[in-house]
């Protein structure tokens, strides 16, 4: 049995990239969290890029004897000059939520009109082994635009406010199989499932 270790405590985000995974991986595997395997430590995430911490982070489990995954993922909006980007997840400062970030996001865009409000979720995959192999990132990106207020309660972070026009729903609308068909972690995982069905 492949043991998997996602380098996140985030259990919505654990639950999807399981489910993505489930999908296309052809060989039995087990994902585990840093819960886990009992790793308590925070992992800075100091790099200049979504891949550059997603490799930082896949870092901690490989080190630790484990094939080691993470995604960096964000919402880059071409109005702001790709913010939130890396910071997408503290955008709102010291104890953001969902709810802050995306209120400082509707408040940065008030006088942005619809045609400039495109946007794109970027993630960023990376795979790290403990014996030395060299590792390897998958990029998956998603277009869409923001809107003036929240639609749908699903998903999580910016969703509800991420307008994707080819389902004429936001992520927050969309049930789990709908996104996970489209979205930019889906993207990223399937060309990141192909490459890890190969190389084990």
């Amino acid at each position: 049995m492949l043991k998997i270790v996602l380098a996140s405590r985030n259990k919505g985000k654990i639950k999807e990239m399981k489910d993505l995974l489930s999908s296309y991986m052809n060989v039995p595997f087990e994902i585990l969290s840093l819960d886990d395997i009992g790793f308590t430590g925070e992992i800075i995430e100091n790099g200049d890029s979504f891949e550059a911490n997603s490799i930082i982070k896949a870092l901690v489990p490989a080190s630790l004897g484990y094939i080691g995954v993470a995604d960096d993922s964000g919402l880059a909006v071409d109005a702001l000059n790709g913010a939130p980007g890396i910071y997408s997840a503290r955008y709102s400062g010291e104890g953001a939520t969902d709810e802050k970030n995306n209120n400082k996001l509707l408040s940065e865009l008030k006088s942005v009109e619809e045609k400039d409000r495109t946007a794109r979720f970027v993630c960023s995959i990376s795979c790290e082994f403990p014996d030395g192999r060299e590792g390897f990132t998958t990029v998956g990106i998603c277009k869409g635009t923001i809107l003036r207020e929240p639609h749908g309660n699903g998903g999580f972070g910016y969703d509800p406010l991420f307008y994707y026009p080819e389902f004429n729903k936001t992520f927050g609308e969309m049930t789990a199989e709908e996104k996970n068909s489209i979205s930019h972690r889906s993207i990223a995982m399937r060309a990141f499932a192909e490459k890890l069905a190969e190389l084990v």
